[in-house]
């Protein structure tokens, strides 16, 4: 039979607080956890509208069939750095260039700049009120870079050193 993972006790206070009374509910818990269908559901369905960087990456290396990556924002912008593969369609050029450029059977990845900003949400939703299946790249360019994958710019291929808040310094995947 396989091992199991040992059972994993409450959390220790940090920094040597005493911990709370055992009635008092912490912000974790102050809005209890969702039944365990319910989470399922919900991670679920979070994973058939997002893919994160290493995974748009690891398709892209391995040349998976049935995925276009979008880069969405402006010229000036897919200029100074985007993912090496990518379709460059601005989001407000989206309904007049996607049915020129992207086959409908493929399942579009849109991103833009970071997590600070909606360019790809906006992008992603274009595209499927087009009728395209589409995923949002979690992180967009900025984690692309910040994770050192290769990019190509106006003055060539660049490559960022790993940045360890965002991925392993070895540059192997995280293999979450």
């Amino acid at each position: 039979m396989p091992a199991t993972a040992p059972a994993v006790a409450a959390a220790a206070p940090i920094g040597g607080a005493d911990p709370a009374p055992a009635a008092t509910t912490g912000a974790v818990l102050s809005v209890p956890a969702a039944a365990p269908a319910e989470a399922a559901a919900h991670f679920a369905a979070r994973l058939a509208f997002e893919a994160d960087v290493s995974d748009v990456h690891a398709d892209l290396v391995s040349g998976a069939p049935g995925v276009v990556v979008v880069d969405t924002r402006s010229d000036a912008a897919w200029d100074q750095g985007h993912i090496p593969g990518a379709l460059h369609i601005p989001t407000a050029r989206i309904a007049d260039l996607a049915p020129q450029l992207i086959d409908p059977a493929l399942t579009v990845v849109t991103y833009c700049w970071g997590p600070g900003c909606n360019g790809a949400t906006r992008a992603a939703l274009a595209f499927a009120r087009l009728g395209y299946q589409v995923k949002e790249m979690l992180g967009g360019f900025e984690y692309w870079a910040r994770e050192g994958f290769a990019y190509d710019s106006a003055t060539g291929t660049e490559q960022r050193p790993v940045d360890d808040l965002t991925a392993p310094r070895s540059g192997i995947s995280c293999a979450c």
